[in-house]
């Protein structure tokens, strides 16, 4: 009898045990030769971690880059994890000093000599939340995320180009002094704008547009303002191009996306009617906002510069022009 009393003990005291661990375990109690006892499996259900969260470019259909949400804090400190993913998220689409981003600004379609259009490139954007929000869902229960990435196109119809030369909706000249050098760079940056197509809701950037100044393509050292001194640099004059082609803009009602001043006045537009540039730096920006394409014609001469903007007849009343008298 006091055998069986001390068999019961053990026994209760192993399932006791038994029961405190946190995976199967298989338990064969302390058999008699009296009283054999069968095997026990006690199973326990372990908490799944979220697997892997794979981003996908939507071009290529290839894995760009791989998320573990588990180690990186999911589940444990979300605020901190979306952090993460919200600067994972800036880097893909703005781009790193090493690596370029998904964003592209729009090279605009122009027309060469003989009205063929010269294509350039839609204008490309990563939707940075809409990124960071399917990322979110995604980390509970893993699996892929397709990038977010919207691809505009220039908002004219083909069937308008011959047509785009028909009037001017807005005109502003500009005259400089003969200095060779300075010259020439407004000469460049003139060829380099015109004949551009903004189309409807299309975005220009006149540093995009002009592309680099420097010695190898064609531009010459020229005085420039910097921080309210005059100053040799390569590519000096292109502002007045710029300013030029603002105070033509500014006679119709598109958007002015970006725009600086010099730090000194300058002669040849009014005070306050400038729009300095420099290439990597400041820019000059608008967006057409009319329902309609114009046409940029720069047109270079000795000493002077006019900057026309023209658009079909059929939409001479789509763009507000305002009265500068």
């Amino acid at each position: 009898m006091e055998k069986w009393i001390t068999v019961v003990i053990i026994l209760l005291f192993s399932i006791g045990l038994t029961g405190c661990q946190n995976h199967t375990v298989e338990e064969t109690p302390i058999a008699s030769a009296e009283m054999p006892q069968p095997k026990k499996t006690y199973s326990y259900t372990f908490e799944r971690e979220p697997d892997d969260v794979t981003l996908i470019d939507p071009n290529t259909s290839e894995i760009i880059h791989t998320i573990t949400p588990h180690e990186q804090g999911y589940g444990l400190d979300n605020e901190t994890y979306r952090k993460e993913i919200e600067n994972l998220a800036k880097k893909l689409a703005r781009g790193t000093l090493k690596e370029p981003g998904y964003d592209q600004r729009m090279i605009l379609d122009r027309l060469d000599e003989q009205g063929g259009v010269i294509k350039g490139s839609p204008l490309i954007l990563l939707n940075e939340k809409e990124l960071v929000d399917r990322i979110m869902a995604a980390s509970a229960v893993g699996g892929k995320v397709e990038l977010p990435i919207t691809v505009t196109e220039s908002g004219y119809d083909s069937a308008d180009l011959p047509h785009l030369n028909e009037i001017v909706i807005a005109s502003y000249t500009t005259y400089f002094k003969a200095n060779p050098n300075r010259s020439k760079n407004i000469e460049l940056s003139a060829a380099a704008i015109n004949n551009t197509i903004v189309g409807s809701g299309d975005h220009f950037s006149f540093n995009t547009v002009v592309g680099a100044r420097e010695e190898s393509t064609g531009y010459k050292p020229a005085p420039e303002i910097i921080q309210g001194e005059l100053v040799m640099g390569i590519g000096g004059g292109v502002c007045q191009t710029s300013s030029t082609l603002f105070n033509a803009l500014d006679q119709i009602s598109l958007k002015i996306l970006e725009r600086h001043h010099h730090s000194r006045e300058i002669g040849y537009v009014p005070k306050g009617k400038d729009a300095t540039v420099s290439y990597g730096g400041l820019d000059f920006r608008f967006q057409n906002t009319a329902d309609a394409p114009l046409l940029i014609k720069a047109i270079y001469g000795s000493g002077v510069l006019t900057i026309e903007l023209r658009t079909a007849k059929k939409y001479k009343d789509h763009f507000t022009q305002f009265d500068l008298k």
